[in-house]
């Protein structure tokens, strides 16, 4: 383990879950530090500094959902991937508004928990300084020129379809919610079944097979992931 190893916090009450999580990331180069409960999570988020954070909804001593909402409304901006034995739609939602980067639903694979947590780290240090030019496969956006390509060819979109495809390469990698897409594109002034007719609209053009999307993905009753770029 190098000294400048990245710092994972995993924040779950049930010990196979923490040793599974701490010997598949310590496999990958990780430096792992564990809580059991949320004053541990606590603590530990102050005096080891992590880069990131898993945490799990289900916590002993409070709600997964209000120690995230408690670490955001003080300024943590560090990614927070949720783990959790939930699949309601509602309580997924619920902690992507209240500021979680992405979710991880149990059980899990590692190979896919260290792809989220890859790009979870990723997104967060392209915010400050955003690529001009985002490229994912054969899909290539200039932010700056506002265009947009598909295997060299360039695509016509209308304005909404534009806006919608912008916000989701601003955050590729990462699932945003249907009532985040609405606020964004059209101030929340607008029903969800607008955003799929447009989003219906924009993988005709961009995908050649619309049907079974590789650029826009559907995260089932929650909202859609764009493909984290190359």
């Amino acid at each position: 383990m190098t000294e400048n190893a990245v710092r994972i916090l995993i924040v779950d009450d049930e010990p196979p879950i923490r040793k599974l999580l701490r010997v598949g990331l310590s496999a990958q180069a990780y430096a792992v530090s564990e809580a059991m409960n949320a004053k541990v999570a606590m603590e530990l988020a102050l005096s080891d500094k992590p880069d990131l954070i898993i945490l799990d909804l289900g916590l002993p001593d409070m709600s997964g959902h209000d120690l995230l909402a408690k670490w955001r409304g003080e300024g943590m901006t560090l990614p927070i991937v949720i783990l959790s034995s939930r699949t309601d739609e509602a309580g997924i939602v619920k902690a992507l508004e209240l500021g979680a980067d992405d979710y991880v639903t149990k059980p899990f694979g590692m190979s896919e928990l260290g792809a989220r947590i890859r790009v979870a780290l990723r997104h967060r240090l392209q915010a400050q300084g955003e690529k001009p030019v985002f490229q994912t496969g054969e899909l290539s956006v200039d932010l700056v020129k506002r265009i947009v390509k598909v295997a060299g060819r360039d695509v016509k979109l209308s304005p909404k379809e534009y806006d919608i495809l912008r916000i989701l390469v601003q955050h590729a990698g990462k699932v945003l919610t249907h009532r985040f897409l609405l606020e964004h594109v059209w101030d929340g002034l607008t029903d969800v079944q607008y955003l799929r007719v447009y989003v219906r609209q924009l993988r005709q053009k961009i995908e050649a097979t619309p049907d079974q999307p590789r650029y826009i993905l559907t995260e089932t009753g929650v909202g859609y992931r764009l493909a984290a770029p190359d």
